[in-house]
């Protein structure tokens, strides 16, 4: 067992997640915090992003449009880079700080990046933030860019994180159909077979149309509890329009960039009707996901943002008729799960073991990944 540190900055461009977990990339092992307690996998922390770096990121992420490739920084991705990598920095010095913890202390670092870019069709996907600068500046081995080996190969490069759902669900003992929904800024879900096969990809938008429409309306960065579209109603017609899409007829392994769907086309609707519609689509996108699993989940785990959107809890409970469970509620980390998978990953692609597989991204055959980047 080794101790890995993940880093995660998703595509709401809210902050950056830290996660320390205990594993040799095949089991995960519960850890003790700062404070003595036993962590269900250990400590976790979060930094959050300046508006005016959150305003640097989102002209980043148009700016990327141009890329062709992933080492492209057309306009201010450069500059936005170089944010990326010193604000991870300082998240891990100030998680390492807050823990009592030294960089000797940490076997690895698993580094996502800002994900600017995903155009698998294309065999383009462009994750920044400089690995190998993080690695100096830490002390401790880095691994970053573990989307790219699988895009490369044919993949879809997404989703990244189910080979470490099927570890936590064979630690909690879960045996039958079981599916596992992250709900950031897209959609993912991992449906776990009772023989342990996975069936991954992206479901549609998560939070990001929600978000973008929020802060247009009302200059709030998220819809707290599903307050806004609880006192809202969806418009069918413009609902039936959005998943008449054909992503959603694709069989998977598939997967989203952040920008497919957009919520300007909403913009003839009152601010409580756009929030309930967009609610709605990222439920109903994930309920039409059931026509691709060969087992019905009996049960649902769901993380990322969107567990904390009571509203949308409430669409999933009726649109799934199965058991939804916050994964707070069984001692996962719905805030975290994404970074700790990348630790996870990390440990993973430090052994050579396979980060993707041809049920979760499409690749070929099973298939290693990531770069690492010494000190």
């Amino acid at each position: 067992m080794g101790r890995v540190i993940g880093l995660m900055s998703g595509t709401s461009l809210d902050g950056i997640d830290v996660a320390l977990i205990e594993t040799d990339g095949e089991t995960v092992t519960a850890t003790r915090g700062h404070n003595g307690h036993l962590d269900p996998l250990g400590p976790t922390g979060y930094r959050a992003y300046a508006e005016e770096e959150r305003a640097l990121l989102r002209r980043a992420l148009a700016d990327a449009r141009a890329a062709n490739r992933h080492t492209d920084r057309p306009s201010c991705l450069a500059e936005a880079e170089e944010l990326i990598t010193r604000r991870h920095a300082e998240a891990v010095e100030e998680f390492l700080a807050a823990n009592g913890l030294v960089p000797s202390d940490i076997d690895a670092v698993g580094f996502h990046g800002q994900t600017a870019v995903h155009k698998p069709g294309q065999g383009l996907t462009l994750q920044i933030g400089d690995g190998q600068a993080l690695a100096r500046r830490l002390g401790i081995p880095v691994v970053g860019q573990l989307r790219l080996a699988d895009v490369r190969a044919g993949g879809e490069g997404a989703p990244l994180v189910p080979v470490f759902h099927r570890a936590l669900a064979q630690a909690a003992g879960f045996t039958g159909g079981l599916g596992i929904l992250n709900i950031g800024g897209v959609a993912n879900v991992t449906l776990i077979s009772a023989a342990g096969e996975l069936l991954a990809f992206d479901t549609g938008p998560g939070n990001a149309l929600l978000n973008d429409w929020m802060k247009e309306r009302t200059g709030a960065e998220y819809d707290e509890d599903g307050a806004t579209a609880a006192r809202g109603r969806p418009d069918p017609a413009f609902l039936r329009w959005l998943l008449d899409h054909p992503y959603f007829a694709r069989r998977p392994p598939k997967s989203l960039d952040r920008d497919w769907f957009s919520h300007k086309l909403a913009g003839f609707l009152s601010t409580e009707d756009g929030a309930a519609t967009l609610t709605a689509f990222t439920v109903e996108a994930v309920a039409r996901a059931l026509a691709f699993a060969s087992e019905p989940p009996r049960r649902w785990i769901v993380a990322g943002g969107g567990a904390k959107n009571a509203e949308m809890l409430r669409g999933l409970a009726r649109c799934l008729s199965a058991e939804i469970t916050v994964a707070d509620a069984i001692g996962w980390s719905s805030s975290h799960l994404e970074a700790q998978a990348f630790a996870y990953l990390a440990a993973r692609a430090r052994r050579g073991l396979p980060l993707t597989f041809p049920g979760t991204t499409g690749v070929g055959a099973p298939l290693t990944g990531g770069e690492t980047y010494l000190p």
